[in-house]
């Protein structure tokens, strides 16, 4: 007796591909930090009505990428210092492992040398929004190397949270530059299959990366009561 087949994958809805496009811009950093959303101007744009508008705030809410103020409306969210440590908690654990245990043929790595180069070439125009944006496709590579479409789905998720705390911070070069050669590092070890040590350097690089951006998120606060 032959089993049953597996139902086919749902195609995602409409309110859930908006959602994704707004995702990316918020990652692409189109959105700022506290910035009003305008349901008029976004559903015209998007081509869709205020009620799908709606559903969509709600899946990006739930996300923790909007919040809802009754009578206010909808804004970008905020991130919290407690947000940032855990953001880079998860980065941890994911970008360390799937550097450590990828196939020595992976095709990320083809992903992960692009997008350095596409940074470089960004850095050489003084591009500091594209590096970022070059600097998060490196990351989204690495954590390709992991094979699990749940990974790219969360960190995707991340990458937004953290392009939110960039925008903060108000400071594109001081954020990105640095980081440009130290992608350049870890690629060279992932090219020449030195996973380990490769996994080393990105944790290094992580812990870094989070102590300058709470060091200038703190002088921020101090700075604004």
């Amino acid at each position: 007796m032959s089993l049953p087949s597996a139902p086919p994958s749902l195609a995602p809805t409409l309110s859930e591909r908006i959602a994704d496009q707004l995702r990316q811009k918020i990652t692409l950093g189109e959105f700022s930090p506290g910035q009003r959303l305008s349901e008029q101007a976004l559903s015209d744009s998007l081509g869709i009505s205020r009620n799908t508008l709606r559903e969509v705030f709600r899946v990006l809410t739930k996300d923790g990428l909007l919040r809802h103020e009754p009578h206010r409306g909808v804004f970008v969210v905020v991130p919290s210092i407690a947000a940032v440590i855990d953001i880079y908690r998860v980065r941890r654990m994911i970008e360390c492992q799937a550097l450590a245990l990828a196939y020595p043929r992976h095709p990320a790595k083809k992903s992960m040398r692009a997008a350095a180069e596409k940074a470089l070439q960004a850095r050489d125009a003084a591009d500091w929004l594209s590096v970022g944006t070059a600097n998060m496709d490196f990351h989204t590579a690495v954590v390709e190397l992991a094979d699990s479409e749940r990974l790219n789905v969360m960190f995707r998720q991340i990458l937004a949270e953290l392009r939110l705390t960039f925008g903060l911070l108000q400071d594109a070069e001081f954020l990105h530059e640095p980081y440009v050669d130290m992608n350049l590092r870890i690629l060279e070890l992932v090219e020449h299959n030195e996973m380990a040590k490769a996994s080393a350097a990105m944790l290094d690089y992580l812990i870094h990366s989070e102590r300058i951006v709470l060091a200038v998120y703190a002088r921020r606060v101090s700075r604004e009561g």
